[in-house]
């Protein structure tokens, strides 16, 4: 960082004695002004990406992102599903999800459904 700050130094004074300046104006520097312009941008661009990820964080904080894996048979039946219905299969196993119900006994079921679009207008 200081070698960056020396050579900076360096650059400010060649301008001055090339320009016959007694003192440093930015808005002389062409140079340095759109550097620093540059910097401004590139520092805005962090933050917003910033800003962006806390709130993603912040409503994701109810979800939960599974990686499922399934055999070759199911996962060719539930891409066709989800082809049908206008849905990718994230949004069919999402809506399949939804209505799981679990009985006292530990045991799982689903009611049968049509996946449709209607349902995921929030994703």
């Amino acid at each position: 960082m200081w070698t960056a700050k020396h050579t900076e130094w360096r650059r400010i004074a060649a301008l001055l004695q090339t320009s016959g300046q007694h003192k440093y104006d930015p808005a002389q520097d062409v140079q340095g002004t759109t550097w620093a312009q540059e910097r401004e941008a590139r520092r805005q661009g962090a933050v917003d990406r910033h800003a962006a990820w806390v709130t993603e964080r912040q409503e994701a904080k109810d979800e939960l992102r599974a990686q499922v894996w399934l055999r070759a048979d199911v996962s060719r039946r539930l891409r066709a599903i989800a082809a049908r219905a206008g849905l990718s299969a994230e949004q069919v196993l999402a809506q399949l999800a939804q209505r799981v119900q679990m009985h006292d006994d530990g045991t799982v079921a689903v009611e049968p459904f049509t996946p449709s679009r209607g349902e995921d207008k929030g994703r």
